[in-house]
């Protein structure tokens, strides 16, 4: 087949493939349901032997088989690329279309997979997949195995294709995003109802078995003090000592169950001075400060800061970082809150985080209560990590323009 081209034969055979890409789009919302029917589709159409649909994870640092023509749709979601690895992870990373029509092993780029059985094709195309204003959502990728030359028609057609099956999978993201959303909203406001009911226990049992029992021994210690403050002063000073103790003990409970509340930094230094005033407080590392100070809502401060605070936690208990840099950005329409360290990081892919950071749902106390805080005013965290570079964990969320 060498010097065959791609390319539909007729009218009625591209009409039959935009059909057959918008049944597939509207078979449903989820990306691998796509992938897996436009797969064969697109062999039909461009008289290729095998195709290979890689979609970006929401990480946007890696890309996943999301679908493949037979026998290698076994194989989706067990390849897995980074940015820039191999073809498919550099046609990604510089967004350009990558054409190879023979001795793809001897391509520096290259990367096999035994289960795809690469030796098998000899000829191929990578085209990312992108549309505006979703951006890179992917790659797609056609193979031959006799030799066949690609001209710019054949990848003209393929990233049309890709720009189809782009805007798709971007609809699907913000779809299984506003779900996350809408069940994050869900889950909060049952927690919520509980957390109310379980801190007004706690509060007063604080109150009943602290603060209410120093305040009635303040009295009683007062009362006594009174009583002989005329028949026996020493006495009467000794009680007013205790007294004195009793208030300082009660001020500081009193203290401490405000601050389990909202942290009271806030309404003294306002959030920029409170993150400067938290990053102070780390001991063992180096931190550099970069914040806008900015006026936002009173419950995105508060989750900003709490991701700011269990993020510290995180790179004292856990990273072995000497230096950490701590930035808050306002633009007109965004709020972004970064901490990155250098320290030991972790492999996102094959590991994903130490387990010290994650309650025993994966949530709990680390990363998992971050990203909570941040779907809660809006907004999401994103985690960069690997191993010996270190960790960023950055929180954005829209704002009403100032």
């Amino acid at each position: 087949m060498t010097g065959h081209a791609l390319g539909l034969a007729d009218a009625a055979s591209e009409n039959a493939l935009l059909v057959g890409i918008i049944e597939a789009i509207s078979a449903g919302p989820e990306p691998e349901v796509l992938a897996a029917r436009v797969a064969p589709l697109i062999v039909a159409a461009t008289d290729t032997d095998e195709c290979f649909v890689h979609v970006l994870d929401d990480t946007e640092q890696s890309l996943t088989l999301a679908g493949a023509t037979p026998p290698f749709d076994r194989e989706v979601g067990r390849i897995r690329l980074r940015l820039g690895e191999g073809v498919t992870g550099w046609a990604a990373s510089r967004r350009e279309p990558v054409v190879i029509v023979e001795g793809k092993a001897n391509d520096p780029r290259y990367r096999y997979f035994p289960e795809l059985r690469g030796e098998e094709y000899t000829s191929m195309v990578s085209v990312p997949m992108a549309s505006s204003p979703g951006g890179l959502v992917g790659v797609l990728n056609v193979h031959t195995r006799q030799r066949r030359e690609f001209s710019e028609a054949d990848v003209r057609l393929l990233t049309s294709i890709g720009s189809l099956i782009a805007g798709a999978v971007h609809q699907a993201r913000l779809h299984r995003r506003l779900a996350a959303r809408e069940r994050a909203h869900e889950r909060f406001a049952e927690q919520a109802v509980a957390a109310q009911e379980g801190e007004r226990r706690r509060l007063a049992a604080d109150i009943h078995d602290g603060i209410t029992q120093r305040l009635c021994s303040l009295r009683f210690h007062l009362d006594a003090a009174a009583e002989a403050l005329t028949e026996e002063p020493a006495f009467a000073a000794e009680q007013l000592v205790l007294s004195r103790r009793l208030t300082h003990l009660a001020i500081d409970e009193a203290r401490a169950a405000i601050n389990g509340l909202r942290p009271p930094v806030l309404d003294d230094l306002g959030l920029a001075d409170s993150l400067a005033s938290l990053a102070r407080a780390v001991s063992g590392v180096d931190v550099l400060v970069e914040v806008d100070r900015c006026a936002l809502p009173e419950h995105v401060e508060i989750a900003l800061y709490r991701i700011a605070q269990e993020a510290f936690q995180n790179v004292v208990k856990h990273a072995g970082a000497s230096n950490v840099r701590l930035s808050l950005r306002r633009s007109a329409a965004e709020v972004s809150l970064e901490v990155s360290d250098d320290g030991r990081g972790f492999d996102l892919l094959a590991d994903g985080p130490p387990a010290a950071t994650l309650g025993p749902d994966g949530g709990g106390y680390g990363l998992g209560s971050m990203a909570e805080r941040a779907e809660l005013i809006g907004g999401r965290l994103d985690v960069r990590s690997a191993p010996g570079r270190g960790t960023t964990v950055l929180a954005r969320a829209a704002v009403q323009p100032q």
